[in-house]
């Protein structure tokens, strides 16, 4: 079962590797998952982790580096020689030994492989480097189980034993012809309770989902996400059979996914993490600040165009900013729930008047709701009905305006092949601030006759 790391017992690893205690790290340990084993890596020093991952059994040590986060895991390896790396990779699935060496400089990347003591990894991981990254190809791995259709049962679990021995999880068995392209899937069930001599011909299911290798991963997550698969088969152009992907590999590419989205509707436009150089970190927010800070001057801007109408109403000015924030925030949210929709691919522009018909609807409620509270709050405490009149009127147009806004330009983005994300957060706050005062001072000018 999973333990708690404490901070007590993280500061007895680091005494016992002071004081080389083998003994002690080997045991504590033993009945740890990896993945708990990693935690307790992160907050080791380079040094310190090396010399507990060389006491671990390699195959521990294997699915260690496999886990840990790409950055942290480039750097860790520096204090590893290539024969030392190689020993690790060698136990990997292929996909994650790729992910290794892609990571690395391209002489240590051949130097691994050339330590590599086994002939069939190394022909199956070179084979899986001529892939993009982010393509099925570059997410499968080679290690599956296969069997001809021209087989019998008897020899399909021959076979299904002997290709077991390097498959950690068995999701589906797949069925080939003689050109190995793949044809069909069959069900360990009905293996084990047909005869011996049954023909794999009359067994084998022809209804198996595929996708090639050159398709994009985002491809891959919907295909599985859509038919609920924990595995997909990849094949080339000529449907021969090059791998599988696995759901570990997409959760991983979904998480990167939502990590990415978030970090842009936050206005930053890199991938990075905390534990990143300052300047990286400065790079990566500051364009999106200095949008908001150009959207923020013109704001100024535009307020200063009205300034002798604020000062015959002087009051105006009080109400600015619930003009602004709540066009801000009602974008924001319109836009969340679109980009959601588009990264689940349920969206059809077939049905978009449908569509904006539904959010003018629900923009309508939540306007005529805000702008009776301030209209009813106003009244109450503000000496002036007719600015009451003007706010409440520039409220319920904002609202419905920004409601607008934030539903149509991710999915114009989207239709134009750019990320929806980037236009939440900072874009779609800063342009409806402006479109907020616009609205409120041409409604004052209309009303007050200023």
């Amino acid at each position: 079962m999973p333990v708690e790391i404490t901070r007590e017992y993280i500061d007895q690893v680091e005494e016992a590797i002071e004081q080389q205690n083998a003994e002690f790290l080997t045991s504590s340990m033993a009945d740890m998952y990896p993945a708990d084993i990693t935690t307790v890596l992160y907050e080791l020093d380079t040094a310190q982790s090396k010399y507990v991952l060389d006491l671990l059994d390699p195959e521990v040590g294997a699915e260690i580096l496999s886990g840990l986060d790409a950055d942290v895991r480039t750097n860790f390896l520096k204090s590893f020689t290539s024969e030392e790396v190689a020993r690790y990779v060698n136990l990997m699935d292929s996909d994650d030994a790729v992910d290794i060496l892609n990571e690395q400089k391209v002489q240590s990347r051949e130097e691994i492989i050339s330590f590599l003591d086994n002939e069939e990894k190394a022909a199956d991981i070179i084979d899986l480097l001529h892939y993009e990254e982010d393509s099925a190809g570059g997410l499968m791995a080679k290690e599956l189980i296969k069997v001809n259709v021209n087989w019998e049962v008897r020899q399909c679990i021959e076979e299904i034993r002997r290709q077991a021995e390097a498959v950690e999880q068995v999701y589906a068995i797949y069925v080939v012809d003689d050109r190995d392209r793949l044809i069909g899937r069959i069900a360990m069930k009905t293996l084990i309770l047909s005869n011996d001599d049954t023909p794999i011909s009359e067994l084998f299911d022809e209804d198996v989902i595929s996708i090639e290798t050159y398709r994009k991963d985002t491809e891959v997550v919907d295909i599985m996400q859509r038919y609920d698969l924990e595995a997909i088969p990849v094949v080339d152009s000529q449907g021969k059979l090059m791998g599988r992907i696995t759901i570990d590999d997409v959760v991983d590419v979904i998480q990167e996914q939502a990590e990415t989205s978030i970090q842009l509707m936050s206005g930053i436009t890199e991938d990075v993490e905390e534990d990143d150089s300052v300047l990286r970190l400065s790079r990566a927010r500051l364009p999106w600040l200095l949008v908001a800070m150009v959207g923020g001057l013109l704001g100024a801007e535009f307020i200063q165009i009205f300034d002798s109408e604020i000062m015959l109403v002087p009051a105006m000015a009080g109400f600015i900013p619930i003009i602004t924030a709540t066009g801000g925030n009602v974008g924001i949210q319109s836009s969340s729930l679109i980009i959601q929709t588009l990264a689940s691919k349920q969206i059809i522009f077939d049905n978009l008047t449908q569509r904006l018909f539904k959010v003018l609807l629900v923009a309508l409620i939540n306007a005529l709701i805000i702008s009776s509270l301030v209209m009813g709050f106003n009244l109450m405490f503000n000496d002036n009905p007719r600015l009451s009149i003007v706010v409440s009127i520039a409220l319920f147009s904002v609202v419905m305006l920004s409601s607008l806004m934030g539903t149509i330009t991710p999915m114009i983005l989207d239709r134009f092949g750019i990320n929806p994300a980037v236009a939440a957060g900072p874009f779609i706050t800063t342009a409806n601030d402006l479109l907020g005062l616009g609205v409120y001072f041409f409604v004052a000018h209309l009303l007050l006759h200023l």
